[in-house]
């Protein structure tokens, strides 16, 4: 048994020296800096105190560091898992409720076992079965409900927090004309100061600097006497142990909700994690980082974190500080527990609207303009994917949506496996050894007596119906010879032999035949059996079309081929003409 599969820190472990120690001690710091205004403003998003954010960027971001496989990824608070912990808890319990915080340890925990039970299962692939384009569709959703959330922080209203996006923005065009302008003023400087920061000096912590400017902003204007709220100090303490609620009617409440968080969250991980290894050249093991991912939210559950999951901003980050080893996120841990032990009370100055606008910034950069052109512009089925993943983050709850999503793409995946194309394709005449190409998209004139048909997809049980549908349309067309060009064809099941065997014996009982041309030996192998071989005939396979219809042409109705004028085989060049 390899330990590295259980211990994977022990593969890195014998990197570490004076170099690698200097350059993860600067990325710690790095990575420190960054994740101060990231981990305090995704804990306003998932509805909990400030401290709550830095708890998980110290405990769940070491022990994924060192469970997992990637040497640059840092996890913690994110913003999409964060509104969707907010969406699923917050429909069990409101959020003002006592239980709420339980509630949300207790999913983490079951996100938790989820995760790591699918990495120890080695099902890391199952990552791969949710499309892009859902992910795409999800994360603007979640963008678009963070900031709705924080319009009421933002412009001063007093808003209910928890309710569906419909009445969130019902009641904000409400209450809209009652908005205190100190407020919005605050939330002003402090976006116009990130962007400025971002624009001019990309080098400096745009969120950090903007959340300096923000609360400065409010000191010199009165703060809470203007009636500016502040996000108020939090305890100087280690993370505290907690004990996630094990009642059975808790559990069955969350389970639905922490299988949608576990997944969100491995999506993220394993796609960050990826990312980046392709500027780094490491190899990534997708079932391994469900297992750090696993025990990180699983072991900080018990230290008062919330679920989280890899961040793209902060893992690039790392990696471009010149981080070498997981240790750089121990460092940065390690910097913001001294910060949380040593300065707690630097949130209560913090003013409630600088948050709520650096939530916004962050909201704004979860949108891909440019994977939304790219999608709408490409495919219409893609499209619809998009659009239904992403309205239904708006209208249904979170953790639905992502189902929803997974589901469609299923669909339209299984319909167009189920609906292989079958191309009539003709030999090309002005090139030598004529290659065949799509007749009707070149033009090119087909034999009246023998189809070929060009078939890009597998012939599976889903197949059969549509595949069965097109030959018998040809045989009520008069083809009684139909040539199956298969190069794309990767596998044929028992139904599709069952098929093809029928189709067979039904083509010879017309006096013609089925034929099999390019087909690779694995995807025949079954055709070949005897049970199928007596109906499809020893002789119907051929190595390329020009061998199949040199064997077949000598079969055709010699008649029609006098009167043709296609004439588009070698073989039809033998053929006299009409009163020759």
């Amino acid at each position: 048994m390899n330990p590295q599969r259980f211990l994977p820190f022990l593969e890195w472990l014998p990197l570490v020296g004076p170099r690698a120690l200097r350059a993860d001690l600067m990325a710690g710091l790095t990575g420190a800096v960054i994740v101060l205004p990231q981990g305090v403003a995704y804990a306003l998003i998932a509805g909990l105190p400030p401290q709550y954010g830095l708890y998980g960027a110290i405990v769940i971001a070491v022990i994924a560091g060192l469970f997992g496989s990637s040497r640059h990824l840092v996890s913690g608070p994110t913003a999409a898992l964060s509104i969707v912990v907010f969406s699923v808890v917050s429909g069990v319990v409101s959020p003002d409720s006592p239980e709420f915080i339980p509630y949300v340890i207790t999913l983490t925990m079951l996100a938790g076992v989820i995760q790591l039970g699918l990495g120890l299962a080695r099902l890391g692939g199952l990552v791969n079965f949710i499309s892009h384009t859902v992910v795409v569709g999800f994360t603007t959703g979640a963008a678009v409900l963070i900031a709705s959330s924080q319009l009421r922080h933002f412009f001063g209203l007093d808003m209910p927090a928890g309710e569906s996006f419909a009445t969130t923005v019902y009641l904000f065009v409400q209450g809209l004309p009652e908005f205190n302008g100190w407020v919005v003023l605050i939330g002003v400087v402090t976006l116009g100061t990130s962007l400025l920061v971002s624009r001019f000096r990309p080098n400096w912590p745009s969120m950090l600097v903007a959340m300096l400017a923000g609360s400065l902003a409010a000191f010199v204007l009165g703060g809470e006497e203007r009636g500016i709220n502040m996000v108020g100090a939090m305890p100087a303490s280690l993370p505290p142990l907690t004990l996630p609620v094990f009642s059975l009617e808790t559990l069955r409440l969350l389970v639905p909700g922490a299988l949608a968080v576990a997944i969100i969250g491995i999506i993220e991980a394993v796609s960050i994690g990826r990312a980046i290894s392709v500027k780094s050249g490491q190899r990534i093991d997708g079932s391994q980082e469900f297992v750090g991912q696993g025990l990180g939210n699983l072991v900080g559950s018990f230290f008062s974190c919330y679920a989280g999951s890899g961040s793209f901003t902060r893992s690039a980050a790392n990696y471009h500080a010149g981080a070498r080893t997981p240790l750089s996120v121990v460092f940065a841990a390690s910097l913001v527990l001294l910060i949380l032990l040593l300065v707690p009370g630097v949130t209560a100055h913090l003013p409630m609207p600088a948050m709520a606008a650096i939530v916004l910034l962050i909201a704004w950069k979860l949108v891909d303009l440019r994977q939304w052109r790219a999608i709408m512009g490409v495919s219409r089925q893609e499209a619809l994917i998009l659009v239904v993943t992403f309205a239904s983050t708006l209208i249904l709850a979170l953790e639905f949506a992502i189902y929803l999503g997974v589901l469609l793409s299923l669909m339209i995946y299984l319909h167009r496996t189920a609906h292989p194309r079958m191309v009539p394709v003709a030999p090309v005449q002005e090139r030598s050894g004529k290659p065949y190409r799509n007749a009707a998209k070149r033009g090119l004139v087909e034999c009246p007596q023998l189809k070929v048909l060009r078939l890009d997809g597998s012939i599976f049980f889903g197949a059969v119906d549509h595949v069965q549908s097109v030959l018998e349309g040809l045989s009520r067309s008069g083809y009684r010879h139909v040539l199956l060009f298969g190069p794309s064809v990767n596998f044929i099941d028992v139904a599709g032999a069952e098929l093809l065997a029928h189709e067979a014996r039904r083509f010879r009982a017309l006096g013609g035949g089925l034929y099999f041309a390019s087909f690779k030996d694995p995807a025949i192998e079954l055709l070949k059996k005897p049970v199928y071989l007596r109906d499809i005939g020893e002789n119907s396979f051929f190595h390329t079309p020009a061998e199949a219809v040199a064997t077949i042409f000598p079969t055709l109705d010699r008649p029609t081929c006098v009167r043709c004028t296609a004439r588009i085989f070698h073989e039809c060049e033998r053929v006299p003409r009409p009163g020759e």
